[in-house]
């Protein structure tokens, strides 16, 4: 990308996402309170992501779990996640607190979902132009992978399966995305994010 397409980006993430907290703050709001009552627990969850160039941030979303432990991978069929969580996941409503994390400048509207230790961190060189893009709440790897959870939860190995199979895939899709970049790509990515 080029700095004049990077400006034209972060332009469009800053001034939709003041506008979509200013206007889904009471959903945000309530979904939190939900989630709180059906999990016990805070219902704003918090975690450490990477992002661009591997640089460590929290990533805000609403809580769909009743345990913080066990696996990073999330399965279709995790015991971990509640009724009510799978409800808010398929929804994609336990998403929208990473509004905030775009105004900050930690997230972008389109782009590769942001992962945990262990992933990004340990790519080489070669994928500088993956490691350059800010981290999305969507984009074309996670369209590809919408049903991911479902994938998961039919494979032997759920982490195995991710490792070998949808990780290096993701990349491949990411890698495309960052080298053919244009910001009417990113509106269609949306289109599709909201209509599917």
């Amino acid at each position: 990308m080029t700095r004049s397409d990077l400006v034209i980006k972060r332009s469009f993430d800053l001034f939709f996402s003041c506008i979509g907290l200013l206007v889904l703050w009471p959903v945000i709001g309530l979904t939190i309170i939900i989630a709180r009552l059906d999990t016990g627990k805070s219902g704003l969850f918090s975690q450490t992501r990477l992002g661009q160039r591997a640089k460590p941030f929290t990533i805000y979303k609403i809580r769909t779990m009743n345990s913080d432990g066990g696996s990073t991978i999330t399965a279709g069929n995790d015991e971990r996640v509640t009724a009510i969580g799978a409800k808010l996941r398929k929804w994609k409503l336990d998403e929208l607190p990473q509004l905030y994390n775009v105004m900050c400048g930690d997230m972008s509207f389109v782009g590769p979902r942001p992962d945990v230790a262990g992933y990004l961190d340990q790519l080489g060189p070669e994928w500088q132009d993956v490691l350059d893009l800010r981290p999305g709440i969507t984009g074309p790897a996670t369209l590809f992978f919408r049903n991911e959870e479902e994938l998961l939860a039919g494979a032997d190995d759920p982490k195995n399966y991710n490792d070998n199979v949808i990780w290096p895939k993701k990349l491949k899709i990411n890698r495309q995305y960052a080298q053919s970049w244009s910001f009417l790509s990113d509106l269609h990515y949306l289109l599709q994010t909201v209509v599917k």
